[in-house]
């Protein structure tokens, strides 16, 4: 039998687990947590997006979605606005103080990945990040 160590998979998930602790524990001090920060980066990235766009694109239960967009709007880092193709449907829009969060929080943003990745080179953080990449790119659009 395989030790649990020996498992890419098991490995994965717990480096998962660790990153989200660590980037929820940077977050906390604004109320956010790192669902909240994926949906900033993600429409940070576009023009806009309808909330199933945002729920297939970042692996969220749509009625997630709606309660992250609803914490997101109250704190007036993105707002609702009407699809200019259909006015039945909203879409979800980062605001200029959403914008801001995240070049407030770059620089933490990438001191918690620093401190994920401390025990790689550069080299090796380049390799890594290609690798997940390469694994995910069915996952990511």
């Amino acid at each position: 039998m395989r030790e649990l160590h020996a498992d890419a998979g098991y490995l994965l998930y717990r480096l998962g687990l660790r990153s989200g602790r660590l980037f929820n524990a940077f977050l906390q001090k604004s109320g956010l947590r790192l669902r909240h920060y994926a949906v900033l980066r993600f429409l940070a990235t576009s023009q806009g997006a309808l909330q199933r766009e945002l729920s297939s694109r970042l692996g969220y239960d749509p009625s997630a979605i709606v309660g992250l967009v609803d914490d997101l709007e109250k704190l007036g880092f993105a707002e609702r606005r009407p699809a200019p193709d259909d006015r039945r449907s909203r879409i979800v829009v980062l605001t200029e103080d959403g914008r801001a969060f995240l070049r407030d929080t770059d620089a933490v943003g990438l001191r918690v990945t620093d401190e994920l990745l401390t025990p790689l080179s550069t080299d090796e953080r380049r390799t890594l990040h290609a690798l997940l990449l390469r694994i995910t790119e069915d996952g990511l659009d």
